[in-house]
């Protein structure tokens, strides 16, 4: 890969780590481009759709000319393999924050569970965490929630295509969804445990595809600068 190549425009195929926020693992990439490839500070470079540092998975970075495609790609159906934890909810969804309620789970079988899936099918109303990058008054959702300010998140409309349950070890449950831009998942475990008349929190979310790219292409920011080292 060259200079020239950055500049003219690449789609960068990344497996982003866990507790790696989208940006260190894009500037990670930036910044090997200035050391081997003696590029400036202000060449672009950016990523078509955030990751939460607690997930994994495909995070698609573009260069040069093709920054211009970000808004394209953001807005191509993404699919999502993770794991619920029944029994509990966290005030971010996930594990971001300590539990903050139990719920009993006796009651929940896998024929409850499969019965309550055609729900979250389709077109639905999600509220996004209050744990999210949404602004409101100008300042992260995030920062009025670490703040203690209690604010009230309006619905929004969201499209799930696809939703399985590939695994059942109460209070373990595994998944795999497809879904349109916009879509928190954390949003969808807190939701599911509701109508299982119980609780959930997300605890493992890896994004394996956005359209028709995949993470199986795709590589760590430590291994795709070592690559770059060997050409």
């Amino acid at each position: 890969m060259t200079a020239e190549k950055i500049l003219e425009g690449q789609l960068l195929l990344i497996d982003k780590p866990l507790k790696w926020s989208s940006f260190q693992a894009v500037n990670k990439l930036k910044y090997a481009f200035i050391r081997h490839l003696g590029l400036s500070k202000k060449f672009k470079i950016g990523h078509a759709g955030t990751l939460d540092p607690l997930a994994t998975g495909l995070l698609i970075v573009c260069t040069g000319k093709f920054t211009k495609r970000i808004i394209e790609i953001q807005g191509q159906a993404k699919e999502y393999t993770g794991t619920f934890l029944l029994g509990a909810t966290t005030p971010s969804y996930d594990l971001e924050t300590e539990i903050d309620e139990n719920f009993p789970i006796n009651h929940i079988d896998e024929t409850l569970i499969q019965n309550i899936l055609p729900q979250f099918l389709g077109e639905i109303d999600q509220k996004p965490p209050v744990f999210s990058a949404i602004k409101k008054d100008g300042i992260r959702m995030y920062e009025h929630a670490r703040a203690g300010t209690e604010m009230e998140m309006e619905s929004r409309k969201t499209s799930i295509h696809e939703f399985e349950i590939t695994r059942i070890d109460i209070p373990e449950i595994d998944f795999r969804v497809v879904c349109s831009k916009g879509t928190y998942i954390r949003s969808l475990a807190h939701d599911f445990g509701k109508a299982l008349n119980s609780g959930a929190h997300l605890t493992v979310l890896r994004r394996t595809k956005i359209g028709d790219y995949s993470v199986e292409n795709a590589v760590s920011p430590e291994d795709f600068e070592s690559n770059l080292l060997k050409k």
